[in-house]
Formats: structure tokens, sequence, C-alpha cells
């Protein structure tokens, strides 16, 4: 249980640098300020990358601590949580490459010579579109790994059991935003809310 709660702790320090950083970095529809906010931070975009990176090796660890701690409350409920991180992560990490791609396209590497700075600058934000669309993707499968370890959490006799009803609340709604986000765009205020 200690363990579980260190890597959650760090997994809730190192994840928010990423999405902090992002936020600073990648201006929305402004291709210009985008693109010079990355070169001119070329340190602190790498370290959102890497900060979520660490995130993601983490969030692949949880659920084996998790497991060991939930499996004799329900052994099928435990290999599900785990099923569902393990397909979560690996879509996360791939989809970390379109952030990256963004950095490396205005990075200025010799062969993207013959594309002009106009194209360049839109082929990164091109690539941070696709990357929170990936992002959103992957939002599935998290969202699917809180039901299970909400209705464990629920089942222990060992945490509260209205932990598990958040969980599992927390699990529906993020299954629903990732719906809005994709159905019907330009409702920002529901996804937030």
């Amino acid at each position: 249980a200690r363990l579980a709660g260190l890597i959650w702790l760090l997994m809730c320090v190192f994840g928010p640098i990423g999405q902090i950083i992002r936020s600073k970095l990648f201006v929305t529809g402004d291709m210009g300020t985008t693109a010079e906010n990355i070169m001119s931070n070329a340190f602190l975009f790498r370290l959102g990358f890497v900060s979520d990176l660490v995130m993601m090796v983490l969030f692949l660890m949880l659920p084996l601590v998790l497991y060991k701690l939930f499996y004799s409350v329900n052994k099928n409920l435990s290999i599900l949580m785990v099923v569902m991180v393990m397909v979560s992560v690996p879509i996360n990490m791939l989809n970390l490459l379109n952030e990256f791609a963004a950095f490396h396209v205005l990075s200025g590497a010799e062969y993207l010579n013959v594309i002009g700075a106009d194209q360049l600058m839109a082929e990164a934000m091109l690539s941070h579109d696709l990357y929170l669309h990936g992002y959103e993707i992957a939002n599935v499968f998290f969202a699917l790994w809180l039901v299970p370890l909400g209705i464990l959490v629920y089942k222990s006799h060992f945490l509260p059991k209205f932990l598990g009803i958040l969980l599992v609340v927390g699990g529906f709604s993020l299954f629903l935003e990732v719906f809005i986000y994709f159905l019907l765009p330009g409702y920002e205020a529901v996804n937030t809310i």
C-alpha cells in the first residue's frame, strides 16, 4: 500500500510538470508564438517530455503494485485493472511522439530546409493537435481502469467505500468526456465539468 501511494504521489508530481510546460509553450491558434516558445525554451520542452515519459513508466508500475494489494478482493477485477493500464500506457507513450514531432519539425533539421517556415509551423501545430487527440484515445483505457479499481476499493475492507464510488464515477465521467470530445467538439465547458 505504501509503495502504491509513493508511485501515485510521484505520478502526481511528474504528470502535471508536462501538462504545465505544454500549457506555457503551446498557444492555441497562434503558430508563430508557439514555434517561438518551443525553440526559445528547448530545454523546458524536453523537460516536460521526459517528465511525461517518467510518469508513464510510473503508471505502468502502479497497477502491478495495486494488483498485489487487491487480488484477494477480486482477482478478475484486479487483472482487468492491470490490462486496461497495459493498453493505455503504450498508446500514450507512442502518442508522445506526436508531441516530440512538433519540437523536431521546428528544430531546424537540415533535411527540413526544403519546407517553408509557415509550413513548418503548421506541421508543428498539427503534431500538437494529433497529440491532443491521441491523448483522448488513451483516455478511453485510462477511464476503463478506474472502474475496476473503484469497485475493488469499494469491496475492500481496508479503504473507505466513498473513494471507490468516486473512482467509478470518475471513470465513467472520463469515458463520457472522451466521447463528448470527439462527437461534440466545441463543448469544452461540458468536458471541463
